[in-house]
């Protein structure tokens, strides 16, 4: 007979999968609230035939009403709720209009402005503050303008069946990969970028040909579209860029005295951008007067569902860790089995699903799981815990067992057997996912530690991890510069370009938490799993844990849900 630990809907959720069985929510509701679920699920398995794979809340009234099991696990079809599962409460008052009110939680208004500055989640926690916001940079705000930061829910209930549509997936590198490491390949994929980029510029300047710009005479006006080759200050303090296209180099002056002076700031090395100005009298320099980035075009509008249905984003779970908080993760399972999250039909996860080994010095030492793929087999049992009628999808991340140079493939037809609870959708890192008609970009995120190092505090840090990502945005490209930590695999085309504007930016790796809106993009890093390892203590990193982000995929709009 099986045996469930606890009378949660993710226990019983578990305990039927490991018999091979998926259930609809009412089916779950039912068994949990049963006197004995143990013998309530036996004999439904018992009775359920080969050739079942969903049991049903008709399924389990049947097995109820049986003599068998009346006495041990009569229950009545009425029943709508559970008891609450044990767990801290809300770190921040609902919103007026959440769905996330209780009563032993009551609702309280929170109104700041629609410019309402970044949310991370150290702000969750502090009151908030106004400040003036371009439109094209909405932070840590839904569209009405209200941070919402909830609780997990004290009750869960019996809502319809979720009915998710397929999710669409473009730009996987998955079984396309033909990249060898030779370096005739890397400058194919550095031609592909260029070309790519290059068609979002040309539309805004005149542009020229390097070698043509050498040979135009002294004073001319002049515009040129390139990859950044190389940056340094002149003794003068002048910035000098030197710009590369398929013809050759030519070398930009930015003069510090000019507004444009503080864009150089921004610049990493090979990103494509467009320089206007005039030739020097000898024709060898071009002094600028302005840059363009590919950026979000500022008249793109998101799309939207045309229903109401949300998504949760997360990412980061780390399971074979000995910091994955388990007991979160099943607050959040059970938490996707009540009422109040009858609307989430999809479950979105950013990458490192497991801890890996030997990712980071003396990570052994903080291992929970040694085997790579006990990781996995861990972290299909934790998989197992959501809700069934959940359209999934995963992207790897740096912890997982696939290549580290970006783009990363799908996992190895091994590990998707492993995971292959819930029938999840497996794609490469990364992949732009649609789903109800709202495109999602996913990428786990370690092209943010180098934008985060090479740029100003202010335009990119850890602690608002969503305005790095607005610096991807801006140069089309989720990982612009290659060397130093970002590992590129040479292919015949760039998969790492933004060619299509995405409505919204999903990343995770840095284990903050952070969001907030580009040009009507909305931005999302997720948070994590895992808390505080020793090996994070030591290089300064305090993870925000415990975190997930709801998106309305009809508004845009966004809840974040605690459950540690």
């Amino acid at each position: 007979m099986p045996t469930v630990p606890s009378e949660t809907p993710s226990r019983i959720v578990q305990t039927l999968a490991r018999h091979g069985y998926n259930a609809d929510r009412e089916a779950v509701t039912l068994l949990a609230r049963a006197n004995n679920p143990a013998a309530a699920i036996d004999a439904v398995v018992s009775a359920a035939g080969d050739d079942i794979l969903r049991i049903t809340s008709s399924d389990v009234r049947a097995c109820l009403d049986s003599d068998t099991v009346a006495t041990g696990a009569a229950v009545s079809s009425a029943v709508t709720t559970t008891e609450p599962p044990s767990s801290a409460a809300a770190t921040e008052p609902t919103a007026p209009d959440s769905a996330a009110s209780t009563d032993s939680q009551p609702e309280t208004p929170q109104q700041p402005s629609a410019d309402t500055p970044t949310s991370t989640a150290t702000e969750l926690d502090q009151n908030q503050q106004t400040q003036s916001k371009s439109p094209y940079e909405i932070e840590g705000s839904n569209a009405t303008g209200r941070k919402e930061v909830v609780g997990e829910p004290t009750g869960t209930a019996r809502p319809p069946d979720r009915n998710p549509t397929p999710a669409e997936i473009t730009g996987d590198i998955t079984g396309r990969s033909t990249g060898t490491g030779e370096y005739s390949q890397f400058v194919t994929t550095f031609r592909d970028r260029y070309e790519q980029l290059s068609k979002l510029l040309k539309g805004r300047v005149n542009h020229r040909p390097a070698s043509a710009i050498a040979d135009m005479p002294g004073g001319s006006d002049a515009e040129m579209i390139g990859l950044v080759n190389d940056i340094r200050s002149t003794a003068s303090g002048h910035w000098l860029i030197e710009l590369e296209d398929t013809t050759g180099t030519f070398p930009a002056l930015v003069m510090k005295d000019r507004p444009i002076a503080e864009l150089v700031d921004e610049l990493l090395l090979d990103e494509c951008i467009a320089v206007q100005g005039t030739l020097a009298d000898d024709s060898g320099i071009l002094f600028t007067d302005s840059i363009h980035f590919p950026d979000v075009p500022r008249t793109a509008r998101p799309s939207t569902a045309d229903r109401h249905v949300q998504a949760a984003l997360i990412s980061d779970v780390h399971v074979g860790s000995q910091e994955f908080m388990a007991d979160a993760w099943n607050r959040f399972a059970d938490w996707l089995h009540t009422e109040e999250a009858e609307h989430v039909e999809y479950l979105l996860i950013a990458g490192d699903m497991v801890e890996g080994v030997g990712v980071y010095p003396d990570q052994d030492e903080e291992l929970d799981i040694i085997d790579i793929f006990d990781q996995y087999e861990a972290f299909s049992e934790h998989l197992k815990a959501v809700p069934g009628d959940m359209e999934i999808v995963m992207i790897p991340g740096n912890h997982d067992a696939v290549r580290l140079a970006e783009p990363q493939p799908g996992f190895d037809e091994e590990l998707r057997q492993i995971m292959s609870a819930h029938n999840p959708r497996i794609s490469g890192n990364p992949s732009l996912v649609t789903i109800e008609g709202v495109s999602v970009l996913m990428y786990h995120g370690v092209s943010l530690d180098e934008v985060i190092a090479e740029l100003p505090e202010e335009k990119a840090s850890y602690d608002d991890p969503h305005k790095a990502m607005y610096q991807l945005l801006k140069k089309r490209h989720v990982a612009p510069q290659y060397g130093g930590k970002m590992r590129l695999a040479p292919e015949t085309k760039d998969y790492l370009t933004i060619d299509t504007v995405p409505d919204i930016f999903h990343t995770g790796h840095v284990h903050k938490l952070g969001w907030g809106k580009y040009h009507d993009v909305l931005a999302v890093n997720s948070g994590c799993w895992q808390a505080q390892t020793a090996f994070q203590k030591k290089v300064n990193i305090d993870p925000d844990v415990a975190h997930a982000p709801i998106v309305d995929l009809d508004t845009l709009e966004m809840t974040v849900r605690k459950f540690a």
